[in-house]
């Protein structure tokens, strides 16, 4: 196995397996920035502790514009080469992303033993960690490839060229560099990736569709990473999704059947969790699993209120929704982990925020609420009808049931009679039975 196939192939256990890895982090505080310095560095810290890395050693800079050449200034690059030796680091890792040459330069500058990453770097490697269902991994296999492929320059050491000597019988061609093969390998690589996945999402487009076609409400769980989206969704509907205090602890979506009091059945789907500064690549690598969102009729944002960047966070969460066309879907804020919060702090909440929500779904704490604001928007363009339903039609009285909101019911004679909601899927169903 090439050295470039070991850094692809990358094994889901490998950091757990191996010792923790030392790391340097590095930020840089440029005008303009949505989060704060402190707080970005925070989240990186957390990133690094979920891919298996302890951070031993943090250094920042103040610039007005990055360095072309090694993104800090050239004293900040020999400052971190130090704290490496220091600390006897092993990886040094930026919160902004990098170029192909200043990565390279970098890694000139702190010494061979000791691996440069950005941010984009670290989030592909806990996505790789995490990715559990075939499409998850290669979803991730193709952002890491699209990542990896301007960044195999000056990566390799065998990247001289292989050409044929001069002179007579060499002018029929050049022969083909190692990077020219590795990035042939690349490419190829990715459009293997692309069609694999172009096939299962031609599946989980019948999948979905088989479920719009059904007329069935579709709620959709976004939010920032390890706001509680799994737990809320094991909370609702006694689903098995993994939750655990880590970033990224699930990637694939999930969807559940729920039945709302009134007898409706609806669907809940489960999606990944956003992180500021998400690499473009996992937005267009993870599209039909965000296509979850997109199609869905009702979106739950859900919020981790015990978070001191919580506001930033949502910004980041609506700045992605925006992105990839869900803005005008219908959605309501929900702060979750609201167990954590003093009285005065929650009552604040509802005064600052009187249109969200603030549940737990640790303790159940404001559940009953979250279900009856799902009910409310279920319902919201439903019609009132009375019909008349022959006894022969049985079907047409289950899908009443599960699909639209029974207020009355009466057997008559001739058949059952219902008094119901019904939305506009369904309407044409019973347009022969009204009076």
């Amino acid at each position: 196995m090439t050295e470039f196939e070991s850094v692809i192939q990358r094994g889901p256990k490998t950091v757990f397996e191996e010792r923790r890895e030392r790391a340097v982090t590095v930020g840089v505080d440029r005008p303009g920035l949505a989060w704060s310095l402190a707080s970005s560095l925070a989240e990186l810290e957390r990133l690094a502790d979920t891919a298996g890395a302890d951070v031993v050693a943090t250094t920042t800079q103040k610039l007005d514009s990055p360095n072309p050449r090694t993104f800090v200034g050239s004293g900040k690059a020999e400052e971190i080469a130090d704290l490496c030796r220091a600390h006897a680091a092993d990886l040094v890792i930026f919160d902004d992303e990098l170029t192909p040459s200043q990565q390279s330069n970098l890694e000139k500058i702190v010494g061979k033993k000791v691996k440069v990453i950005d941010r984009t770097a670290l989030i592909l490697d806990i996505f790789a960690l995490h990715a559990t269902t075939k499409e998850g991994r290669l979803q991730v296999r193709l952002a890491q490839n699209q990542y990896l492929l301007p960044r195999l320059r000056g990566m390799w050491a065998h990247l001289a060229s292989n050409r044929m000597g001069g002179g007579v019988g060499s002018r029929f061609g050049e022969g083909e560099s190692q990077l020219e093969v590795d990035r042939r390998m690349v490419r190829k690589r990715i459009t293997s990736i692309k069609r694999e996945l172009n096939h299962l999402a031609e599946v989980r487009n019948l999948q979905r569709e088989s479920r719009y076609a059904s007329g069935m409400f579709k709620v959709a769980i976004a939010g920032y990473t390890n706001a509680g989206k799994s737990s809320l969704i094991n909370r609702l509907t006694n689903a098995d999704v993994l939750s655990y205090d880590k970033l990224f602890a699930t990637l694939d979506s999930t969807t559940r059947k729920y039945e709302l009091p009134e007898g409706r059945e609806i669907t809940i789907t489960d999606t990944v969790g956003f992180i500021q500064k998400l690499p473009t690549t996992l937005v267009e690598a993870f599209k039909s699993t965000l296509d979850e969102i997109t199609g869905a009729d009702f979106i739950l944002h859900v919020i981790d209120a015990s978070s001191d960047e919580f506001e930033s966070q949502v910004d980041s969460v609506n700045q992605i929704l925006d992105q990839i066309g869900a803005q005008s879907i219908p959605r309501i804020e929900v702060f979750n982990k609201c167990d954590l919060l003093t009285e005065e702090e929650l009552a604040a909440f509802k005064s600052r925020f009187p249109f969200s929500l603030q549940i737990s779904a640790h303790t159940g704490l404001g559940i009953d609420d979250l279900i009856e604001r799902i009910a409310q928007a279920a319902s919201s363009s439903d019609q009132l009808i009375e019909v008349l339903i022959p006894y022969t039609r049985g079907d047409l009285v289950s899908i009443a049931h599960e699909r639209c909101h029974v207020i009355s019911e009466t057997h008559k004679e001739v058949g059952t009679q219902i008094i119901m909601r019904v939305g506009e899927s369904y309407r044409s169903l019973f347009s022969n039975f009204e009076f």
